[in-house]
């Protein structure tokens, strides 16, 4: 048996070398930064639609009234450490004017709502270098899907939750502790099944599920670990209010989503590398087993998979 373990992990040890020096190649090669930027830059203009779109989709449904304040809680709790409560009055008081606009200005709303998720989707396919482009009525479909069900869902996932609490406080009393560790496990697992869906649904291609699964799980890790690192910085090194002031949340707001796209962009990334590694391996195994000849091994002679061979690869099955 250990005889076998130790087989197991001398053939996956190639792999896993391959895909941190994929990943490594990856991130020199894509200018990540840069395109955080301006992601962030959209995510800004696009906040207060894309908020109001959400709340007059979940204020269609009165069974997710109640849900509403527990959304905007979990949202800005989590969306900016530190000064979530006065960016949630600042987006109440946006949301509250912008609730008696008429059906033209509704339309912009939903217009600049689609354009972001489209510069999304442009970088994410950028990041996987998909060169075959969706329909656009299809392309069309997905946005649509995403602003009217994304509301939806997150409304469930909160009654979800909520349920699974009342059932850890319930089972708490039972066996001590079981609810405090069940409790603290949801943002995590709530966080991991966000970042998954995705990486398996924006990309122009077929991600399988347990490779979306390793960029969700750096991605939550990297996120949890960038929050309570800004968190800390923001109450101990408040040097930022003594510079701008009552303005001080702005440049907060901006750093803070300037970093959470270098999160969501990380974790895509590494799925990526995770993908064209772990099917070039496939293919070399498949080819050894068939006797044929291909090889996705580098030009420089080691045994790493060169990316250049693998997107080929994987781009002519899309």
């Amino acid at each position: 048996m250990l005889h076998k373990f130790k087989g197991y992990g001398k053939r996956k040890m190639p792999m896993l070398r391959s895909i941190a020096i994929n990943f490594a190649k990856d991130l020199m090669g894509e200018r990540i930064t840069i395109t955080a930027g301006h992601l962030a830059y959209v995510s800004l203009l696009s906040l207060v639609p894309v908020v109001m779109v959400f709340f007059m989709v979940m204020s269609a449904f009165p069974a997710f009234e109640e849900i509403r304040e527990e959304f905007e809680e979990l949202i800005f709790s989590s969306f900016v450490p530190t000064a979530g409560d006065v960016v949630q009055n600042y987006m109440t008081d946006f949301v509250g004017n912008a609730s008696g606009m008429g059906a033209t200005s509704i339309i912009v709303l939903l217009v600049v709502a689609i354009m972001l998720i489209s510069n999304i989707d442009k970088a994410f396919n950028h990041l996987w270098k998909t060169k075959n482009e969706r329909p656009i009525i299809f392309t069309f479909a997905i946005y649509w899907m995403v602003i009217t069900l994304g509301p939806l869902l997150i409304g469930v996932s909160i009654a979800v939750s909520s349920y699974l609490g009342s059932l850890a406080t319930f089972a708490d009393d039972y066996t001590p502790g079981f609810g405090t560790a069940a409790l603290a496990l949801v943002p995590w697992l709530a966080a991991i099944g966000c970042f998954m869906l995705l990486y398996m649904i924006v990309p122009n291609r077929h991600v399988r599920a347990k490779y979306a699964l390793f960029g969700a799980l750096l991605a939550t890790a990297l996120f949890e670990v960038t929050k309570q690192g800004f968190a800390f910085y923001i109450s101990n090194f408040p040097s930022y209010e003594v510079i701008y002031g009552a303005l001080a949340t702005i440049p907060i707001l901006f750093v803070w989503v300037y970093l959470l796209w270098i999160v969501v962009l990380l974790g895509a990334v590494f799925t990526y590398s995770v993908t064209m590694t772990c099917e070039a391996f496939e293919k070399e195994e498949a080819s050894r087993d068939d006797g044929t000849a291909y090889s996705p091994v580098s030009e420089s002679g080691d045994n790493e998979p060169s990316l250049e061979n693998t997107e080929n690869a994987v781009n002519t099955q899309s």
